[in-house]
C-alpha cells in the first residue's frame, strides 16, 4: 500500500498523443471514444487507442483515409500516419499502408 505522498511523488500524468508519432499501427487496436473540454469551454468528442499505458488521439480524416485503403487492400495489417503542417486548421495527416 501506498500513502497519498507516496502515490502524488510518482503520479504522472496521462497525457495524449497523435497517432502519427508511432512508426506503425496495427489496424486491429481497439478504438475508444472519448470527450474533452477545449480551452473556450466547449465540449468536444474524440477516438483514441491505448498502446503500452499511453494514449493515441485518432483524427477522423485518418480513419477516412483507412477506409479507402481497406476498400482496395482489406488484408491491410499495420499502417503509418504522416502529419505536416500545424494548428487546428493547418495539419494534414495521410495514412500510409504498411504491411
Amino acid at each position: 500500500m501506498t500513502n497519498f505522498k507516496e502515490s502524488a511523488n510518482a503520479f504522472v500524468p496521462m497525457k495524449m498523443k497523435n497517432i502519427a508519432d508511432l512508426p506503425s499501427v496495427d489496424i486491429n487496436l481497439e478504438i475508444v471514444d472519448g470527450e474533452g473540454i477545449d480551452e473556450a469551454g466547449k465540449t468536444y468528442k474524440y477516438k483514441f487507442f491505448e498502446l503500452n499505458q499511453e494514449r493515441y488521439r485518432v483524427p477522423g480524416v485518418v480513419l477516412g483515409q483507412l477506409k479507402d485503403i481497406l476498400e482496395v487492400k482489406p488484408d491491410t495489417k499495420s499502417f503509418k500516419v504522416k502529419k505536416t503542417g500545424t494548428g487546428k486548421e493547418g495539419t494534414k495527416y495521410t495514412v500510409i499502408q504498411l504491411t
